[in-house]
């Protein structure tokens, strides 16, 4: 007995391979290689039950749920690389017209929609099969091997890697005794045992005690796996039952709880429009704090109203990292900037757009750009389209040439430029509200054929060029970015994956050894010890351990109820 088997789940020891032996007779073959007819066995056919047996011993083995768990990853490699349905329609749309012969067919195989595709949940549901499948025949068999003995102590312990020896005046009861009493107190957690342990009386005045460790390690094994399970029925749970949405709340407005005032809006499969609980939500100030030597952003604080359905409303705050529970959903601070309050007349003086309209921050001085389009123009007139840059601190570094020198907006400035003609809003195609397509416009020129750039402040009126009309900054309020999320197992997510590393750490970590130690007394009153140790695999610690055990076993008598120190 020199070892564990490989393949076993509890370490269970094999006999030594005599060379003496005989080896075993194979039958002979004839000169074509088949077995003889005549009194030859057959072997059965698997027959339908016996090929599903075997597909499913294949699917529940470890390598299987390896591969399946790679594959797993793999498959969601498009879901990071293609545009999803889910979170960027108008990115899909734009794909399937730019790619005509490509999109099509990436949208039948489900490239677009992948997380709810038909072959990825088939992944998913064979990964769930293979580690359930393979966790309870393990279960069972550890439950089993918790339940046993500790194995005889080996007749012969010269042949284990670690050894050591020893004599007493005891006898070899009383010593076999104190090693239990050793063996059973843990080192580092005295009230924890560190081992199982079995006393054995061989006859003729020999006592033996066997000593096993490290089923930690398989308890790891099964908590790991089980918290796997539970991790991939979380992360199911919660993309069949969540919902996302964002929004942009600019000062002094709010919003309503419902689908249309989100912008994307995603769901899983169950979830329902009742689910929403009817809140509205105000933004009353952003508070924006900044190093004043770099400019790095220090703090944003959202100050907000939230009337609850009842009618009762409430002011709270949201930072960064500190999201607002309401309605059963958090509310999430993702990010702010500075939308100017403008106002467009047409050629005929009426007002054909009015409301702040949102920039987005390219820089640490929050130099923001943005696109105001004016559809509803009147008297046939061409469309609007003003693009541009938003300086909060601007200032003229060179002739033409300006820049953002603060975050903070102390003197504003709106720099833009002059487009006309069709925005192609009617084209049925989702556009992009911060981008302007230009393939159906002309941008202004002046008499010299150069651009026409407007340089506005706050309280200043503008003519646009070509006799389109008037352009007033009002005012420029901030913005925030929020992000509602609802998902019922994020908490169980988070406890499954501490699970899932406490139990792949005690997998690592927990050492698996048995320890044996035989008392005998020789011809004289001294009673002669000797002790081995196994562990599965190389473990540097065994020898110390055994070394321990057996100087705490000899280091000097004990009364009844006394300690070994």
């Amino acid at each position: 007995m020199s070892g564990y088997r490989p393949e076993g789940l509890h370490d269970t020891f094999v006999p030594e391979h005599d060379a003496d032996a005989a080896e075993p007779v194979l039958p002979a073959q004839d000169g074509a290689g088949e077995l003889p007819a005549p009194g030859s066995p057959t072997l059965p056919s698997l027959g339908p039950v016996g090929w599903l047996r075997w597909a499913w011993r294949q699917l529940i083995s470890m390598r299987v749920a390896l591969l399946l768990l790679v594959l797993l990853a793999v498959a969601a490699v498009p879901g990071t690389l293609i545009p999803q349905r889910a979170q960027s329609p108008e990115k899909v749309a734009s794909f399937l017209t730019n790619h005509p012969a490509l999109g099509p067919f990436l949208d039948r195989i489900g490239m677009f929609d992948t997380y709810t595709s038909v072959w990825f949940s088939a992944i998913y549901l064979l990964l769930f099969i293979s580690l359930v499948g393979c966790i309870l025949p393990r279960t069972r068999a550890h439950v089993a091997a918790l339940r046993g003995r500790p194995p005889r102590t080996p007749r012969r312990l010269t042949r284990f890697p670690a050894q050591g020896t020893g004599t007493s005046g005891d006898q070899p009861q009383v010593v076999v005794e104190r090693a239990a009493r050793v063996l059973r107190r843990g080192r580092w957690l005295p009230f924890w045992p560190a081992y199982r342990v079995d006393l054995h009386d061989e006859g003729a005045g020999t006592w033996s005690v066997s000593a096993e460790r490290g089923y930690l390690r398989e308890t790891g094994n099964l908590l790991f796996h089980l918290a796997l399970v539970g991790l991939l029925v979380s992360v199911a749970t919660g993309q069949v039952l969540h919902y996302r949405g964002q929004v942009l709340v600019v000062q002094g407005h709010g919003f309503a709880n419902a689908e249309v005032a989100y912008s994307p809006f995603e769901h899983g499969r169950f979830y329902s429009s009742s689910s929403l609980v009817p809140f509205t939500l105000k933004l009353d100030q952003l508070d924006a704090r900044f190093d004043p030597e770099t400019d790095a952003a220090r703090d944003f604080t959202a100050h907000v109203t939230v009337t609850a359905p009842g009618g009762g409303s409430s002011t709270d705050t949201i930072k960064v990292n500190h999201p607002l529970m309401v309605g059963g959903a958090n509310v999430y601070l993702m990010g702010n900037g500075y939308a100017p309050d403008v106002t467009v007349k047409d050629a005929s003086g009426s007002v054909a757009f009015a409301g702040p309209v949102p920039f987005l921050p390219q820089d640490t001085v929050y130099t923001s750009r943005g696109v105001i389009k004016v559809p509803d123009v009147s008297g046939g007139q061409k469309q609007i389209g003003l693009v541009g840059f938003l300086l909060p601190t601007g200032k003229e570094v060179a002739p033409g040439v300006w820049r953002s020198v603060s975050p903070q907006s102390d003197d504003p400035v709106l720099v833009l430029s002059v487009w006309s003609g069709n925005l192609g809003l009617d084209t049925g195609v989702p556009q992009n509200v911060y981008l302007l397509d230009q393939s159906r416009m002309t941008q202004s020129v002046d008499s010299a054929g150069k651009p026409v750039t407007l340089y506005v402040h706050p309280g200043q009126t503008v003519q646009l060029p070509d006799g389109l009309g008037s352009f007033t900054f009002n005012g420029l309020p901030r913005y925030v970015a929020l992000d509602l999320r609802h998902d019922p197992a994020l908490a169980f997510v988070l406890t499954f994956a501490l699970l899932a590393l406490a139990g792949l750490a005690a997998s690592l970590f927990a050492p698996r050894r048995r320890i044996w130690l035989r008392a005998a007394r020789d011809q004289g009153p001294t009673t002669v010890v000797s002790a081995a140790g196994l562990a599965r695999g190389d473990d540097i610690g065994l020898q110390p351990e055994l070394d321990r055990v057996l100087a705490a076993t000899l280091g000097r008598r004990e009364g009844p109820g006394e300690d070994t120190p």
